[in-house]
């Protein structure tokens, strides 16, 4: 028999490409991942689990293959599944087996609802044929998931996987993006069946309503000290290049925080992340771009010290349901960020009744002092060192193409201080659900992402005892990071804190200066262990020079935390 499909044939779902509504056939795993495929999707990050092999029988049987990346904790299958989406705004896809394996991605499935990130989990599920009977990891994951994401549905039978699983993913990487979780029956999940092939196309972008972009432009033209604030969903809504040319036209000054950093580059003269408090408190409007008014903006109120009129609010968000229900806002628009930024512009340009260049440049000189002031601690020779001294090692030696990952406390907060990106998306950090562990999987899939980026992992010891272990992941596909740790041997975000509160601390400590870089080279990696500020730089240049998984363990002094304004409550 030929191997072309005549036109009575029906083609199978893991071969090739297919015609979006074209009928296809196979088993659930293959129409799986023939609908992953449409949407862009091209790794599978799991952890082998009988529940789930017809996922990786479509994987392998697809033309071209489908990456199946696995790994050592279904945590990170997943968190590499949120960093997929957020790096490529494509969805990730997780897959893991029933029971603990679903219950072991739950932290990741809500950070991505609480980022934005577009994902999508695939869960095995008991058989149906022996539901209730108590089959191997027989557990209803709905109820579980139900709220950490935007949509949980069982595929009941294997006719519903390929409009099912369509979904899902359109429903993923519509704004506002976030984690879908779907299961399907093992019974059903090695059924066969037909369905049409996906178009892999998004939902329709919304577009901002004229007259909420006309009161926004109204209060911002009113404005003497405006202030604008970028977050992580105007990359994620593919809205950097019309937010830098705002910026620029408007010569409004700027601050940058999750994966919205870059998007201003590291050192422009609107980028005033570092004269932050300066610029919150002196501001008389702040418009808010694609992030929630949390804990980290002050719930939305800004200024206001000593008496001070606090400012007027905008916020700006890529759907309605993100817009703040509890601010007291001045305006708010929702739609396409590209949109809205370009919408504003010239509306702002006619209507303005001031000139913002001297509040900008005030603002510069006070990003020149702190510059100034900081480069103390950077240069620090204090034993044992100073935490901010390895980020004055490190900043020098990120490339324009750095993806820096952050996975820690106190260490990584630093971070936030000195790291300024000099492109937009080479930023991840956990964001406010403030979640541990997430650092391997997004190690695994910035260099899948990114082959030929730096790529380099903050570690605290403590986010460490989390995922470590994955090193094995990096080591087995071949996949060199640079990890470098701030090691204090601590939980150092709760043990200052407790101090100052009861004035003493417990449960706070961790075994004095542990070999971390022993466990990464037991297995297959390198790594070494740095206790002289002079060495920091020397090893940073061996790391990146090694061209495998190679950890810097810095042993950095607990005294010296991060000067921190909130607690996050």
């Amino acid at each position: 028999m030929s191997d072309e499909t005549t036109a009575t044939e029906t083609p199978a779902a893991g071969r090739g490409a297919h015609q979006p509504g074209d009928e296809i056939a196979g088993h659930s795993g293959e129409l799986a991942v023939a609908a992953a495929r449409a949407h862009g999707v091209e790794t599978m990050f799991t952890l082998s689990g009988a529940h789930v092999f017809p996922m990786y029988d479509g994987a392998v049987k697809a033309e071209p293959p489908m990456r199946l990346l696995d790994v050592r904790h279904e945590q990170t299958a997943a968190f590499a599944a949120e960093a997929t989406g957020k790096l490529t705004r494509v969805p990730g896809l997780a897959v893991l087996t029933a029971g603990p394996g679903v219950t072991n991605g739950v932290s990741a499935m809500a950070q991505a609802q609480f980022n934005g990130s577009p994902m999508v989990v695939v869960g095995g599920r008991a058989p149906a044929n022996r539901w209730g009977s108590g089959a191997l990891q027989e557990i209803d994951h709905l109820p579980i998931v139900d709220s950490i994401t935007k949509q949980a549905r069982t595929l009941h039978t294997a006719a519903e996987v390929a409009t099912g699983m369509d979904d899902a993913f359109t429903v993923a990487r519509s704004p506002h993006r976030g984690p879908v979780f779907v299961d399907i029956p093992m019974d059903e999940f090695f059924s066969s069946s037909t369905g049409p092939a996906s178009a892999g196309a998004p939902a329709p972008r919304l577009e901002p309503d004229g007259d909420d972009l006309a009161a926004v432009a109204t209060a911002l033209a009113a404005a003497t000290r405006p202030l604008l604030i970028l977050g992580t969903d105007v990359w994620a809504d593919r809205a950097e290049e019309a937010a830098l040319r705002f910026v620029e036209a408007l010569g409004i000054p700027t601050i940058t925080n999750g994966m919205g950093r870059g998007i201003v580059p590291g050192g422009h003269p609107l980028l005033v992340t570092k004269a932050r408090g300066a610029a919150i408190n002196g501001a008389d409007l702040v418009v808010v771009v694609g992030t929630p008014l949390d804990f980290r903006l002050g719930y939305g109120v800004f200024g206001g010290k000593d008496g001070a009129t606090p400012a007027r609010v905008v916020h700006v968000a890529d759907s309605p349901g993100q817009l703040s229900p509890h601010a007291t806002l001045a305006a708010s628009v929702a739609g396409d960020l590209s949109s809205v930024f370009d919408g504003l512009l010239e509306p702002v340009q006619r209507g303005r009744r001031g000139d913002w260049s001297t509040w900008a440049s005030e603002l510069a000189d006070v990003v020149r002092a702190t510059v100034a002031r900081d480069s103390e601690m950077l240069t620090a020779e204090a034993d044992p060192i100073h935490p901010a001294r390895i980020y004055g090692e490190l900043v020098p030696r990120l490339a324009d193409d750095s993806v820096v990952i952050g996975d820690g406390g106190d260490f990584v907060s630093f971070a936030g201080k000195f790291v300024e990106p000099k492109r937009p998306g080479g930023w991840l950090d956990p964001g406010p659900y403030g979640c541990l562990g997430a650092g391997l999987g997004a190690a695994i899939a910035a260099r899948l992402a990114r082959p030929s980026a730096q790529v380099t992992l903050l570690l605290g010891d403590g986010a460490a005892g989390f995922s470590l272990m994955d090193v094995d992941t990096l080591v087995r596909h071949d996949l060199p990071v640079v990890m470098l740790m701030g090691n204090n041997s601590a939980w150092g975000l709760e043990k200052g804190p407790m101090q100052m509160l009861y004035g003493y601390d417990v449960v706070a400590d961790l075994a004095q200066r542990t070999a971390y870089d022993q466990v990464v080279s037991a297995l297959g990696g390198a790594g070494e262990t740095v206790t002289d500020p002079k060495q920091i730089g020397p090893a940073l240049d061996r790391a990146y020079a090694a061209g495998v998984p190679y950890l810097v363990n810095v042993i950095t002094d607990v005294e010296a935390a991060y000067p921190r304004s909130t607690f996050g409550i």
